[in-house]
């Protein structure tokens, strides 16, 4: 019996594949509480990460070593529609709604793919973010 040249390629490129990615859970580890919105990253993001919030920049502390996960609190009930950036980093969805329940809180599994934008010198600085009353956003680990 003579193998076929390509069937040794694609069990390479299969192992390969296999043993290359890395696992992001499609669901929380804990139940998000009301008012929350958890952006579950699929790689570690340096920042600054910029969000708006129906069209109002919220400002979001940032980790010096990079964070999984961006946790925003203090959502009222309803749709907000968002808009997440980075200077370092791409996100899909970059942009979106988000239907904000009474009783649960929203886990979003974001892609991201480092980007560097700035080709030369340092990054201008961002102007201050205006904020929504009573809403946070935070880079966690």
């Amino acid at each position: 019996m003579k193998l076929h040249p390509i069937l040794p390629a694609m069990v390479f490129l299969g192992a390969a594949t296999f043993l290359g990615c890395k696992k992001v859970p499609l669901t929380p580890s804990h139940p998000v509480l009301a008012g929350e919105a958890v952006f579950r990253f699929t790689s570690a993001v340096r920042g600054p990460v910029e969000l708006t919030l129906d069209g109002t920049r919220i400002p979001v502390q940032q980790l010096p070593k990079g964070a999984f996960s961006l946790l925003v609190k203090g959502l009222t009930p309803g749709k907000h529609r968002f808009f997440l950036t980075s200077q370092r980093e791409t996100f899909s969805p970059d942009m979106g709604e988000l239907d904000m329940a009474t009783d649960k809180g929203i886990y979003q599994v974001t892609l991201t793919q480092r980007l560097d934008a700035v080709l030369y010198g340092k990054p201008d600085p961002l102007p201050t973010a205006e904020g929504l009353p009573g809403v946070t956003a935070v880079l966690v680990k």
